[in-house]
């Protein structure tokens, strides 16, 4: 087995073919794929991104960004933007990379570099794309978020699977990653 590890040396990604767009231009980059040029017009989307863990910090979330990317490389690759409904469901610490600039800054320790979310903008612009954020309501209350502290949009539901539930009734499939 120590043969073997030493034998193959760690692949480094090579991320020169990831792009982003052509909804998001600053989030959520996605590579062409060879042999797969398009994905029929006709294919609609409903699809729940399950979001638990917090951004790195001084980052957006990769859960957020991972949404952005199943849009991007999907219109992409041919499905009509109206074609695709996303909704993130958020909850744990990821919870708090919802709240506005202005909660976040208040809640951050005296002298921190960031007075902004980092995952504010990209949230706002996702909202303004139809994408749905659903705080999970029992998160919240476990770290004192009130609506008024979310970025306005932010919907709230009783909980991570109650949202999920209803979303799935709704005829949303769950994203497995």
């Amino acid at each position: 087995m120590a043969a073997l590890a030493l034998a193959s040396p760690a692949a480094a990604q090579d991320m020169s073919a990831f792009k982003t767009g052509p909804v998001f231009e600053e989030f959520g980059p996605h590579a062409p794929i060879e042999g797969i040029d398009t994905v029929p017009a006709d294919t609609e989307f409903s699809h729940a991104f399950d979001v638990a863990a917090p951004a790195e910090e001084g980052k957006r979330n990769r859960g957020f960004e991972s949404a952005a990317r199943f849009i991007n490389m999907h219109v992409a690759a041919g499905v009509p933007e109206d074609n695709i409904r996303v909704a993130v469901v958020v909850h744990g610490k990821a919870s708090m990379d919802l709240l506005s600039d202005e909660a976040w800054a208040a809640r951050q320790e005296e002298g921190a570099e960031a007075s902004e979310n980092p995952s504010g903008a990209m949230v706002r612009e996702m909202l303004g794309q139809g994408v749905r954020f659903i705080l999970c309501g029992q998160s919240g209350a476990a770290y004192g978020i009130a609506q008024e502290d979310l970025i306005p949009g932010v919907e709230t539901a009783l909980s991570a699977m109650t949202a999920h539930a209803l979303l799935q009734q709704r005829g949303y499939t769950v994203n497995p990653f």
